[in-house]
This record gives C-alpha cells, sequence and structure tokens, in this order.
C-alpha cells in the first residue's frame, strides 16, 4: 500500500511539470531584449492615442505613409472635397482652357448654395483669381459651384470630371456626389484618399500655396473679408496649407499641409469629435512627422554629373545631366549611409537627341537599393557627314598651316 502511495505521488509530481512546461513554451515570455522599435502604420495609434476615426500622415513627395489609422473607411469628406475641385481648376490653368484674369458669372444655382459663402449675386462676375481665394481660404461654396459650371457647363459634368479623375489617382474608395461637399448619401472618401489628391495638388501645382497660405484677405476692393479657415497657417511652424471641412454628419475634417527644410508631410484627419481636436491631432501627427524623420536630396534635376565621350559625333563630348529630383525619407534614430554607383551605356554613339538616356545613378542606403535616376543628354550631337568631316579636316590643316 505504501508503495503505491508513492507511485501515485510521483505520478502527480511529473504530471504538473508537464503542464508548467506546455504553459510556459505556449505563451510568449517578455524580455527587455525583445526588438520594439518598428512600429508599423497600422499600430501606430497606440502610441499617438488619436482621438479621431480616421488618420493619415505621408511624405508628399513619394508618398510614403508614416501613420494611418482605419486610413480606408469610407467617410463623409464635407468641404475636403473641394481639393478635387480646386485640382481640376489648376489643371485647366495649365492646359490654357482659363486663366487667372478670366471672368466667371455666377448662376442661380450658385448663388443658392448656402454654407460657406461669399454671396455672390448673379449679377456679378470674379476672376478665376478671385474665385480661387474665396474657395481656399472661406471654403466658398457659391465660388466652387460657378468655376465648375464655367469649366465643364455644369456642375453635373464637372462631379463626372472629378471622378474619373480621382480613378486615375488611384482613390479607389471615393464617390464624389457634388463638387463642394454639402452632405449627401453616398458622398465618401477616405483619409488615404485625401492624401492623393492633396500630394498631387502640392506636388505639380505648388503655386496653389500662393491662396492656401493666405490667412486674412479681402474681395470686392475690400467690401468682402475673408479670414482663413484653417488655423495651422496661422500657428504653425512651415504650414503650406490645405484645407478643412465640417458638417452636422462629417463632424470635423482637415487635410493639413506643412514644410520644413526638404521635408514635407501631409496629415488628414476624419471626424474629429470637435474643431480643437482636428487641428491638435493634425498637429501631433505632422510634429510626430517633422521629429521622426528627416529628407535627403539626392539627386536634382539638369545636375551635370558628368561629360562623355561620343563617337562619331560633331563634337567629341556631350554632358549627363539627372533627368529627375529624387530624395530619401531617413529615420533621424537609423545610422544611414548612402551610397551610390554610376552605370553608362556603351558605345555611345552619334546622332544624339536632348534627354536621350546615356546612363543612370542608382543610390544605396545601408547596401538596399532607394533610388535610381536616369541620366539624359543635355544637348543634342549630330552624326557626322562628309561634308562635316571635310570641314573638319580642312581646319586642322589650315591651323598646321598658320
Amino acid at each position: 500500500m505504501k508503495h503505491k502511495i508513492i507511485t501515485i505521488f510521483l505520478l502527480f509530481i511529473i504530471l504538473l511539470n508537464t503542464i508548467s512546461l506546455a504553459i510556459y513554451t505556449t505563451i510568449p515570455v517578455w524580455s527587455e531584449n525583445t526588438d520594439t522599435t518598428e512600429v508599423n502604420a497600422d499600430t501606430a495609434s497606440d502610441f499617438l492615442n488619436i482621438e479621431s476615426e480616421s488618420a493619415i500622415l505621408i511624405e508628399q513627395s513619394s508618398g510614403k505613409i508614416l501613420y494611418e489609422k482605419n486610413s480606408h473607411d469610407k467617410l463623409r469628406p464635407a468641404s475636403v472635397t473641394k481639393i478635387m475641385s480646386i485640382l481640376l481648376i489648376m489643371e485647366a490653368l495649365d492646359r490654357g482652357d482659363i486663366t487667372l484674369e478670366t471672368q466667371v458669372p455666377c448662376s442661380e444655382k450658385a448663388s443658392s448654395m448656402g454654407g460657406s459663402q461669399i454671396w455672390l449675386d448673379q449679377t456679378e462676375t470674379l476672376s478665376v483669381h478671385e474665385m480661387l481665394k474665396a474657395i481656399c481660404v472661406v471654403s466658398a461654396n457659391d465660388c466652387t459651384v460657378a468655376m465648375a459650371e464655367y469649366l465643364a457647363g455644369s456642375e453635373e459634368l464637372f462631379v463626372q470630371k472629378m471622378n474619373e479623375r480621382a480613378k486615375e489617382l488611384g482613390m479607389n474608395d471615393t464617390t464624389f456626389k457634388n463638387c463642394h461637399g454639402i452632405d449627401e448619401d453616398g458622398h465618401l472618401t477616405s483619409s488615404y484618399d485625401i492624401s492623393l489628391m492633396s500630394k498631387e495638388l502640392l506636388q505639380n501645382h505648388p503655386s496653389i500655396t500662393n491662396y492656401t497660405t493666405i490667412w486674412m484677405d479681402s474681395l470686392r476692393d475690400g467690401k468682402s473679408e475673408l479670414v482663413n479657415t484653417n488655423k495651422l497657417i496661422r500657428t504653425y511652424d512651415g504650414a503650406t496649407g490645405l484645407k478643412t471641412g465640417s458638417t452636422s454628419l462629417a463632424l470635423y475634417n482637415l487635410s493639413a499641409s506643412a514644410t520644413r527644410g526638404d521635408l514635407s508631410l501631409i496629415a488628414v484627419v476624419l471626424r474629429a469629435p470637435t474643431p480643437k481636436v482636428r487641428f491638435s491631432e493634425a498637429k501631433l501627427l505632422l510634429d510626430y512627422g517633422f521629429n521622426t524623420y528627416s529628407y535627403k536630396k539626392i539627386a536634382n534635376k539638369d545636375d551635370i554629373i558628368q561629360s562623355i565621350n561620343v563617337n562619331k559625333g560633331t563634337t567629341a563630348s556631350v554632358n549627363l545631366v539627372f533627368e529627375n529630383d529624387s530624395g530619401v525619407l531617413i529615420k533621424k534614430s537609423d545610422s544611414a549611409e548612402i551610397t551610390q554607383e554610376l552605370t553608362l551605356n556603351e558605345n555611345i554613339e552619334a546622332p544624339i537627341s536632348k534627354g536621350t538616356i546615356l546612363g543612370k545613378v542608382d543610390y544605396f542606403l545601408n547596401n538596399e537599393l532607394i533610388s535610381s535616376v536616369n541620366l539624359i543628354a543635355d544637348n543634342d550631337v549630330s552624326k557626322k557627314s562628309l561634308l562635316t568631316m571635310f570641314d573638319y579636316i580642312s581646319s586642322k590643316w589650315l591651323n598646321l598651316l598658320r
């Protein structure tokens, strides 16, 4: 009997050890050496504590996402919609369809819009310059509709163009129902999509900041005072825009942009509960970006790299220049060593046209490829003909005879 009790006791001890070992091996054990430095965009809200329903932070030139929270949730954008309207106006200016001096009339529909407005009258016209100022500074719905009707013939046709442009930009979460952002069923976008159209506007139409950075101004010979709805323009260092929006259903939205040195950022917040939270969280996102990252310019468009020999050309060489600007986003905490590798085409021979790709420069960050920039010819080089060869030889003989 005594031996049976001892045997049962030993079996019990072994069973307890087995259970303990199983628990120990299946539950991860935290260690002070656990690497917690890699924080991806999906978990960024854990340390920024963003209260708004959706948010994103991107680097402007590359579009690299530095932070996101519910960035593809489809929400009401309110007047942030007008970023797309402004983009289409700027593209019309680029094409020469309109100029800043073009006079734009006001229709009955435009004058009756309500909401944010400058109370356009059907008897008056404003220039595109004045319209842009009113749209960018005080989010004027009446001016937005007047511009839409002038450019496309009707607001409906303009909205169609807005949706077409959205698809071209990859804004797959977006459906526009109007050009101004007043609440309408199905008029939805996401913070990610807003960052895309904000990037397109700022990157390709930087002159828009002549309007989006206005704090106070006036229209109609000083009779209409304008104060920017974006308070960050006055309070945030380096602010360049961009657009506010709010309705009772959309709550408080903002696409905020800023530049310090070579680093440009865009922060978008949607459905902030109050105006104060909207601005404070946009500021928090921008601060996080500027405090954490730096942007290093590594190539300037049209800078000469070197001169190379050209076979059979009327000139013996051609200069190679960078085709585009290029840069890299670097975490300030990283030890970054950027190296470059030059590759040239073999047997470069005339004729060569200006802009012909003749090589490239690859850039590496800690041995990882981060950018490639084409090298192009900065001028034409014609091929030698019998006549040019004769002229060349004749000039050589004449020089010898002198």
